[in-house]
């Protein structure tokens, strides 16, 4: 199947894009010859810069093969910007809508015409504390088994040293460089003819993120850690450690001690009665607190679940 050209959109794009990116960035590209010359297929890339979408457009326009990347719906809709995601083809994501289906869709249909695909399968800026790969989500995986189109690994390093993922500082001084290397592409034929279960869209998707990460290991000439970072899982702890946290609080009392029995003088007040708006404030701060409790375990309870899927 032929390659899709260029066109003029993607051409003025790169016009406008190029000037500052050589200015700002030295480079140091391999594996451009693992990009398919012909034909539909995926590159999964790391995610660790507000920029590094520009920085990687670049690297992979300059081999022939222009990728479509699924973006945010929202930026579509921003004039200037705007139009050039629709001008270059890029694909929107509607979340939480019932065009959520959409960008799959579209995904698929640009690989069966032959066009590439480029995924960030960690679905959003890496929280990674030392920028490694977080676990992945399943998109690419899926689109790659229905099509069994060719995933290339993409690592790349440096525009996060220009512009750190979460930060709005730019760092201009001393130059970066970017790094990107393009494996080739993942071995995915255990999973095809399988039915495509939760389990084997999952283990499809360890084995592209996998592929990836040794290749970061490579530009950054160090070890990942054993085991991704999941902000998932990171979330369900953090739920039960703030949920633990309540108990203790409420067991405690505010100072920490069990409450202590009532004096006389107390005890006689509360025979006498309290003001009935102070009584009623005390339930109603229970009764908000009881359901802000029985919320978080419910939400746990969900990802906890969506763990397991």
């Amino acid at each position: 199947m032929p390659r899709r050209r260029i066109g003029f959109a993607y051409r003025f794009a790169a016009v406008i894009c190029k000037p500052p990116l050589v200015v700002l960035l030295k480079r140091d590209w391999r594996g451009m010859e693992n990009i398919p010359a012909e034909g539909g297929f995926i590159t999964a890339v790391n995610h660790n810069s507000h920029i590094d979408p520009v920085a990687y457009a670049h690297f992979q326009y300059n081999t022939g093969r222009v990728p479509r990347f699924l973006a945010k719906s929202g930026l579509f809709n921003k004039g200037f910007v705007g139009a050039m995601m629709r001008g270059t083809g890029q694909i929107p994501v509607y979340r939480e809508s019932t065009d959520a289906l959409s960008a799959f869709r579209a995904a698929i249909d640009a690989v069966e015409r032959g066009e590439c695909v480029a995924f960030y399968p960690e679905g959003t800026l890496t929280r990674d504390p030392d920028g490694w790969p977080m676990t992945g989500k399943t998109g690419a995986a899926r689109v790659a088994l229905q099509t069994r189109c060719p995933v290339v690994p993409v690592a790349q390093w440096g525009a996060n040293e220009v512009l750190p993922p979460y930060s709005g500082k730019p760092r201009l001084f001393p130059r970066k460089t970017h790094r990107v290397l393009a494996g080739p592409p993942v071995d995915l034929d255990r999973f095809y003819d399988r039915e495509m279960t939760p389990e084997l869209l999952k283990e499809a998707t360890e084995a592209i993120m996998a592929a990836v990460t040794r290749h970061l290991e490579e530009i950054r000439g160090e070890k990942a850690p054993e085991e991704p970072y999941d902000p998932q899982r990171e979330r369900v702890e953090q739920r039960r450690k703030t949920r633990a946290q309540t108990r203790r609080r409420e067991h405690d009392g505010p100072s920490g001690r069990e409450p202590a029995e009532h004096g006389p003088s107390e005890r006689l007040s509360s025979a006498h009665g309290s003001p009935a708006d102070g009584a009623q404030s005390g339930r109603q701060h229970q009764e908000r607190q009881n359901e802000q409790r029985r919320a978080g375990e419910r939400a746990t309870a969900r990802e906890e679940e969506g763990l397991n899927t």
